[in-house]
């Protein structure tokens, strides 16, 4: 059953009097629980495609159907109801707060619900665990190393028990041992939680943990062939 249905999706910047086509008619199925990687040359559109599932940025026409909703008609506020509980954001660069601990950070999502203290502070803290930095619970951004910083932006990520991940170069910016135990993570998140996974990489390695491949070129997406 497909989670995610794009239909008819084109995607037009407007620089002063100059447009900016990045997508025409895009059409994607991607089945619920399913780990997808996106790959394609700087420029060609991942991170707006991951936008857009987000519901961060808006199709200039088209449909985005997210568990039967079409993200793309929401007006604002609902749009922002709906991402507090459905989607989970991982970033390259872990946008974490520095002057608050990986408890606090994990635990920020959760404001936006009406979950009492206790009981956001029970999610975060189950968030950790299943990260495996529930004895870093404590500690600041800069106590971290850059694998553990990931790791709280993923137990960030899952602290509201979304449906979808999405991952916008989760490994980019860390060493080979890092990267290969935040995939580990995004594995056993989607093999044993069932959490539907669509990354963004430029790095084969990381592409091949995903059950399948899509290459972005020029607004087009092509199936990788896999050996």
């Amino acid at each position: 059953m497909a989670l995610v249905q794009v239909r008819n999706v084109d995607k037009v910047f407007r620089r002063d009097s100059e447009e900016i086509t990045v997508f025409k008619g895009l059409a994607i199925d991607i089945a619920e629980g399913e780990f997808l990687a996106l790959m394609g040359p700087s420029g060609s559109g991942k991170t707006t495609l991951l936008n857009m599932l987000a519901g961060l940025d808006q199709p200039t026409t088209g449909s985005i159907e997210i568990a039967g909703e079409n993200i793309a008609a929401m007006k604002r506020r609902r749009l922002a109801e709906w991402r507090a509980t459905n989607v989970g954001f991982i970033f390259q660069l872990y946008n974490l707060i520095p002057v608050l601990t990986a408890l606090q950070n994990v635990e920020l999502p959760l404001l936006l619900t009406r979950l009492s203290r206790r009981e956001r502070r029970e999610r975060a803290v189950t968030a950790l665990r299943i990260v495996g930095l529930e004895d870093r619970s404590d500690h600041f951004p800069r106590q971290l190393s850059g694998g553990q910083e990931q790791r709280t932006g993923i137990a960030r990520a899952i602290v509201t028990d979304p449906r979808l991940i999405l991952a916008d170069e989760p490994t980019g910016d860390l060493d080979a041992k890092a990267a290969a135990e935040i995939l580990d993570l995004l594995q056993r998140l989607n093999r044993d939680f069932g959490k539907t996974v669509i990354m963004v990489t430029h790095d084969p390695n990381a592409a091949e943990r995903a059950g399948r491949t899509l290459h972005l070129e020029k607004g087009v997406l092509l199936e990788a062939v896999r050996s």
